[in-house]
């Protein structure tokens, strides 16, 4: 990070993000304090979980400092900006914001925090302008093949260059697609990021300098269900982007879900029903919405509309089949070295199982019905190798070409 430039909004925006911290810092502290007070048999369900008398004035005199300090540093901090020019920005500074919003973007969406990343399509990390005139001259090579390429959790579109190798840039020298790379907010619900990238995808080709014969959609993770949310919704909105795309290419992608979610919803289950550890268990509830999509990769608003996305329960979903006039390709990665091994059974590509990222489910009325030739397993290969993998940029050059 040394000889990073330092951006005034991003120091606002950690200002206000520890202020929060340490304040509920605090509330968590007075919680147990209160449980510990009320000894053992305190009600797992206790609706008021603050101290009383002088204990209770002393944890309200803190949370109140801590947030007249911290406005008062972000008032400060506002005064500068117009004094101070802010630096370029790095791509060390996009990688540590990128985590920030996987994990916490719906609250920095929410509280408008100056470290929310709004959508945007980018290219060498800089967002491009959907008008006409402005895309042809950012995108000189611009031609009929158009190529969106969709980034995961907590990365960003500058991380498609893994190891020297980005799948967008080798498509475009190899089959002549025009790469277009998504950044956006993976903390928000993975719909309500579909209802916006529909409406950018609709803008993007009515801006396109030219003519788009084929329009291509690569996402890896968290973009794949992103790329299926934005289709449906799209479609559904009578937008006429859907009609042009005829291709969507999944790598490592959780479409029924990832287990690391579910073993921390049920770590929330675990601590909430004990009493001294019950108020532990909030800690798990700030992880983003987006986290807690990828439990069972929920796609549609009705997923979560009016739901405690943390109560446990069955799987939510309502089953949004593949688009019978896309040709979509599924790639899982897999850390065994052949088909049954252990590590292949229990790992996945590390981060998500074989069987969630070709689409099978035990439910035949929930299995997407990738064709067999098109579906394939990378052996060896983790979940970020996905990107950098040679022998997936193979399969994927021979499917689209």
């Amino acid at each position: 990070m040394k000889g990073t430039p330092v951006r005034v909004s991003d120091l606002r925006g950690a200002v206000r993000l520890a202020t929060a911290a340490t304040t509920g810092l605090v509330d968590l502290i007075e919680a147990m304090h209160s449980r510990i007070a009320d000894g053992p048999r305190s009600s797992l369900t206790k609706p008021d979980e603050r101290t009383s008398g002088i204990t209770g004035l002393i944890y309200k005199t803190i949370r109140g400092v801590t947030r007249l300090t911290g406005g008062s540093i972000e008032a400060l901090l506002s005064l500068l900006v117009p004094a101070l020019r802010e630096g370029q920005t790095g791509a060390e500074r996009d990688a540590i914001v990128a985590v920030l919003n996987g994990v916490l973007g719906d609250y920095l969406a929410a509280s408008s925090n100056p470290l929310a990343t709004p959508m945007a399509f980018r290219l060498d990390g800089r967002p491009l302008e959907l008008e006409t005139s402005k895309l042809a001259a950012a995108l000189p090579q611009a031609g009929a093949r158009v190529l969106v390429l969709l980034h995961g959790l907590c990365t960003n579109d500058r991380q498609w260059l893994r190891d020297g190798h980005d799948h967008g840039a080798a498509l475009a020298r190899d089959l002549g697609f025009t790469p277009v790379y998504l950044h956006y907010n993976s903390g928000l619900h993975i719909s309500i990021n579909g209802h916006l990238l529909a409406d950018r995808l609709e803008l993007l080709l009515s801006e396109w300098p030219h003519s788009v014969e084929r329009l291509a959609l690569l996402g890896h993770s968290m973009g794949g269900l992103l790329a299926r949310s934005a289709l449906h919704y799209g479609t559904q909105a009578n937008q006429r982007w859907p009609e042009r795309t005829t291709d969507m290419v999944f790598l490592g992608t959780p479409h029924h879900g990832a287990p690391l979610e579910r073993a921390g919803h049920w770590i929330d289950i675990v601590l909430g029903a004990t009493p001294y550890a019950a108020p532990f268990a909030r800690l798990g509830k700030v992880r983003s919405a987006g986290i807690t999509d990828l439990r069972h990769g929920s796609l549609l608003d009705e997923d979560w509309v009016g739901r405690n996305r943390f109560a446990h329960g069955v799987d939510p979903r309502h089953h949004l089949p593949l688009p019978p006039t896309v040709r979509s390709y599924a790639v899982a990665g897999s850390t065994g070295q052949q088909d049954g091994d252990l590590k292949d059974l229990l790992l996945g590509d590390g981060l998500v199982p074989v069987d969630s990222a070709l689409g099978r489910h035990s439910d035949p009325n929930r299995t997407l019905n990738f064709p067999q030739d098109r579906q394939w397993v990378a052996y060896g290969v983790g979940h970020l190798q996905l990107l950098s993998s040679a022998a997936v940029y193979a399969r994927l050059r021979e499917w689209l070409t």
